[in-house]
Order: C-alpha cells, then structure tokens, then sequence
C-alpha cells in the first residue's frame, strides 16, 4: 500500500520506519528540512534504540520530502503525527493538526484515502479534521472528480526508548472510524503485524510469547478515548504506588516488597507500580490534563485523575525534602543529580523530574551538578539556563558533592562501581530517587543510603 506519514517526530517516525519495512511504500513529510536531511542521510534526529538499524533496513521503501505535493497524491493511507503541545487551560493546541490536516486537503487526489488521527487528539477532534479537510478540499479550483477520503483514529502506544518493539509486536491495535471502508483499509494495512506473518529484523527477533495481535475496531470517539483512558490509567497506578510508598515510609513497610505483593494479583500486575520521584515525558501530563479540560467542557470533574497529577508532582518535592532533613541546610550545598532524560534510552526532557528537582534545589541555594550519558547534547540545545551545570565525567560529578540523587535508571549507572566513587564526595549521600538500588549493598560499601519513600 502507499503511505504517508505527516511528521516525523517519535510517533511519525517509527510509524513510517516500521510500514517501510513491513513493504508497504512510504513517504514521510516534514517542513523541518535539516530533518529531512538527516533522515536522508540514514541519521536519526531522535535517539531510539534500533531506529538507525531499522532505517537501514526499510529504505528502499522509503522517502522524506518537505513537500506534501510530493507525499500526499496516490495514498491509500495519510497518517497526521504532528505535535499537539498543552495550551495554557490544558487543552491541546492544535493549531499544527488543523494546518496539516489543509494542506494534505489540498494534495489529496486518489480514489480513496483514509486521513488518520496518529496524534493523541481531544476526543471528537475527528469529526473536527474532517469538517476541515472537506472545507478545504471544497476550496480546491483543481480538485479532481472522484476523490473520496474519510478519517479514522489509530491510536499510538508507543513507550519511547521501546517503541520499534512496540509497534511491531504491540500488546493490540486499535482503529476507530465511523466509515466502515475506512476500517477494512486499515485492517489491511497492518495485517502482517496483527498476523505476525512479517520477517522480524535482524537486530529485534520476534518474542517466543508473540502471538496474533488483538484489533479493536471501532468509532472514532471510543477509540480516541481508549488513548486518553490508557494513559490516565498508568499514571494513576504510578502515582498510587508513590502515595502508598510515603505510608510504607511512615510505618516502616518497604514499598519495594509493598508493590511486589500487589503486583502479583493477576487483577493489578506488576507494571507500573514503581515508586519513585514521578512520572514525565510528553505523554502523562499532557494526556491527564487534557482528559481533565475535555471533562469540564461536559460539566465533569474528574478527581481521580487530578489527584494522579497532585501525587506525582509532589513526589519531586519530596526528593528535595529529603535532602534537606538528611544535610539540614541546603544553601552552598553540592548535591548530583544522575540522569536528566525523563526515562532511560531516551533524550527525550520533557517534563523531566530532573528538571524540577535541579531548579528547586538552585531556588534554595544549593550548588547543582548534573549529568546524562546520552541526553545531555539536547540538554544544552533545550535547557540553557541549566547547561552550565553539566558535568563532563561521572567522577566529575561525585567530585566534592554533598549528596547525589539517581534520577533516572539509566543502567550504566545502575552498573557502576559505587566503591569507586565514595572517596570522591564530601559526604556520601545518596538519594536513590527510583528504588532500584540495593539498601544493604550501598551501606556496606559506605553511603548514607536514602529513598523516595523509605
């Protein structure tokens, strides 16, 4: 099938990259052109583990233009995977769906097209697109005889650092669309991935457990809800176990072995359920806030899910609490802070705990020093008041620090040799922020060992 993909962010790219490879033929169109550039050159302008191998393997299938003329005419399929970035009320501002959904209404010529909602959308916001699509579409002096389309939503539930597996071996699809033609030609799109009938790449073999993938087929409101619901629902399950980590703290229960005894329930499982300082990246805050401004448009509160975000923007100040009753006083203190992406094999900063923790911690005069070992060159790009802090070496950090904070789990640091290191600090402190450390075996090697909610 031909197909395009409008955007090339997390979500457009691996969409293109992995289409490609299954065989199908794929243009993806981006107006940044250094992007278009990169990605021609076979380089990633993001960093996820395997896309450059996958590039690499899919590109006889494909292209990327700036040019939706060159993109949109003769597809089957247009996947609209363009940012949608939280207004000041919560909302998400939209302003980059509606230009592109215009301009592929003005490129659209085939018999029929299927314009896809890849990008997590305000529920009814394909009913929006494609009020916009047919005004456009109406204003064309070129438009040609017989052009039909109809919009659909398919969902995304990528975990960046995850989201090749994710997408090839997905835990189910979902595709929603009040055009039953829409659904039959999406159903055909991905059959290789809901048959698993495609060879995997040579660098991510197929898991032993991968079975057919469910397809949840439906309307576009409920499936533009299903990504709304999903996604509130694992950032309350996060923030649950941070507000039951801070009871575990007060009675002497380890949350640890807390969470573990929950997660084995088959009703609860055992993801999602680790304490630590929050939840970031661009997905769980924006989703949760979105959820809670479309609610209100209907009159509806939702206290559930306010209470997610209330916990888990808590969880951060406790990280700096924390240091405060362990040094007492934080002004002239050097405090470390290991990790600054939101989670590990990702650059990804945005709504990164680190960032909070870091300015908080400058706020009361301590001295910060900081460091990622992938995510720090988009850490001077984004965040140049904060990149004079970085630091070079991991020895550089520990060097002269009050206390160092593991912020993100980044196993080189949960490999490292922590004996190595001790004799570098001023006083060994160390604030393990995801509980992922061992108790027993930091203390033995001579740090003052705190967490979260212990």
């Amino acid at each position: 099938m031909k197909v395009c993909v409008v955007g090339t962010g997390y979500v457009g790219l691996t969409t293109g990259v992995s289409l490609a490879f299954l065989g199908h033929d794929v243009t993806c169109v981006d107006l940044d052109q250094a992007k278009v550039d990169m990605l021609r050159g076979g380089k990633c302008p993001i960093y996820e583990p395997g896309m450059e191998d996958l590039l690499a393997e899919a590109a006889q299938n494909l292209t990327f233009t700036t040019s939706y003329e060159e993109a949109v005419p003769g597809a089957d399929v247009v996947f609209v995977a363009v940012q949608t970035p939280s207004a000041p009320d919560g909302s998400p501002d939209l302003r980059y769906l509606r230009g592109a959904a215009e301009s592929v209404a003005h490129a659209l010529d085939h018999d029929f097209t299927v314009v896809v909602n890849k990008s997590t959308v305000p529920i009814g916001s394909g009913n929006w697109v494609d009020a916009i699509l047919r005004d456009s579409f109406a204003t064309r002096e070129d438009r040609p005889e017989g052009a039909e389309f109809a919009v659909a939503s398919n969902p995304e539930f990528l975990r960046e650092g995850n989201a090749i597996a994710d997408t090839l071996y997905p835990d189910r699809i979902v595709i929603g669309s009040d055009n039953p033609r829409s659904l039959e030609v999406l159903n055909r799109l991905y059959r290789p991935i809901i048959n698993q009938t495609f060879t995997p790449p040579t660098f991510m073999p197929r898991p032993e457990d991968a079975n057919a993938v469910p397809l949840v087929s439906t309307d576009l409101a409920s499936a533009e809800l299903i990504k709304y619901a999903a996604n509130a629902f694992l950032a309350l399950k996060i923030s649950y176990a941070n507000e039951i980590g801070q009871l575990a703290a007060k009675v002497g229960a380890d949350i640890t072995e807390v969470a573990r005894g929950m997660g084995l329930d088959q009703r609860i499982g055992s993801r999602f359920l680790q304490p630590g300082v929050g939840w970031g990246g661009s997905c769980f805050g924006k989703d949760t806030k979105a959820l809670i401004a479309t609610a209100s448009e209907y009159n509806l509160e939702m206290p559930i899910v306010k209470a997610a975000r209330d916990v888990n923007s808590r969880q951060r100040a406790i990280a700096v609490e924390r240091l405060q009753d362990e040094l007492r006083i934080l002004k002239g203190r050097k405090i470390g802070l290991l990790g600054l992406a939101f989670k590990p094999n990702t650059d990804d900063l945005r709504d990164a705990p680190a960032l909070d923790i870091a300015n908080s911690l400058l706020a009361r005069g301590a001295r910060v020093k900081l460091h990622d070992p992938v995510a720090a060159e988009r850490f001077r790009a984004e965040q140049p008041e904060l990149a004079p802090y970085l630091s070079a070496t991991i020895d550089d950090l520990f060097a002269d620090c009050d206390a160092v904070v593991l912020v993100t789990e980044w196993a080189q640091y949960l490999e490292l040799d922590w004996s190595k290191f001790i004799g570098l600090m001023r006083n060994p402190v160390v604030l393990d922020g995801r509980h992922v450390l061992d108790p027993e075996r930091m203390r033995r090697i001579g740090y003052k060992y705190l967490a979260v909610a212990r």
